[in-house]
């Protein structure tokens, strides 16, 4: 009996042991002929025990690779597809180029340093206070999302004067000025539009009012005849 420990490793498990055996045997084939002809009926069989790989692009260039790799890249056969060798299998990756940062000040991120930097050497004043203000409103929300509590403005602003060497200084429920005038155009009448509401309002009130007098009027009178059945009632009941 033979046992799994005493056979050669299983390079595709996918395939099983016979497909191994089979391709063992191709590389003992001497004539050229018929090496190819029996790795030909190999490539068929592997197509038909895994048909997952006919849903793939270019499945028979991934069944000669195969073959290729379980012989350990010893068959020689003529492939319709570029032999593959050992070294590109094992080849690795290119190292990627990850971006290295390193912020002064881990507990704010890399892009809040990059936006001070970007205020530090900012001309226009107005734009300066503007980014200064977004800063410092920044840094607060940072603070309240790690530890869950409200922070002082005043400690925001001796943190900011810290990291920027006094360069920006943080002025609390402060906002940048826009320059320039700001116009909106106005859409429609606005004075004849407020006139429309004022006279719709009115005879809401009116009508409202109206329907009141009437419903207290018609339940006086359903009242009355109310009474007047019970009377009637306690009148007989006696007789």
């Amino acid at each position: 009996m033979e046992y799994n420990t005493t056979r050669n490793y299983l390079i595709m498990k996918e395939y099983g042991r016979n497909i191994q055996k089979m391709v063992e045997y191709l590389v003992t084939i001497e004539d050229d002929e018929e090496r190819q002809r029996n790795a030909m009926a190999v490539i068929e069989l592997m197509g038909t025990l895994n048909p997952h790989l006919r849903n793939v692009e270019d499945f028979r260039h991934k069944l000669w690779d195969h073959i290729f790799n379980i012989s350990g890249f010893t068959l020689k056969v003529e492939s319709p597809y570029p032999i593959p060798t050992i070294e590109k299998l094992r080849a690795k990756p290119d190292r990627l180029p990850y971006p290295k940062k390193y912020p002064r000040n881990r507990h704010f991120g890399k892009n809040l340093e990059m936006i001070i930097d970007k205020a530090v050497h900012e001309d226009n004043p107005e734009k300066k206070e503007g980014f200064t203000q977004c800063i410092g409103n920044y840094m607060k929300l940072a603070y309240s999302n790690w530890h869950k509590e409200s922070v002082h403005d005043d400690a925001i602003k001796a943190e900011l004067l810290a990291i920027t060497d006094n360069q920006l200084e943080y002025h609390p429920g402060h906002t940048a000025h826009i320059p320039g005038p700001v116009s909106f155009a106005p859409s429609g009448n606005v004075a004849g539009a407020g006139d429309q509401f004022r006279s719709n309002k009115r005879k809401n009130f009116q009508q409202n009012k109206f329907k009141s007098s009437n419903s207290g009027s018609g339940g006086s009178k359903s009242r009355d005849n109310n009474n007047k059945h019970n009377n009637k009632y306690n009148k007989n009941r006696n007789k």
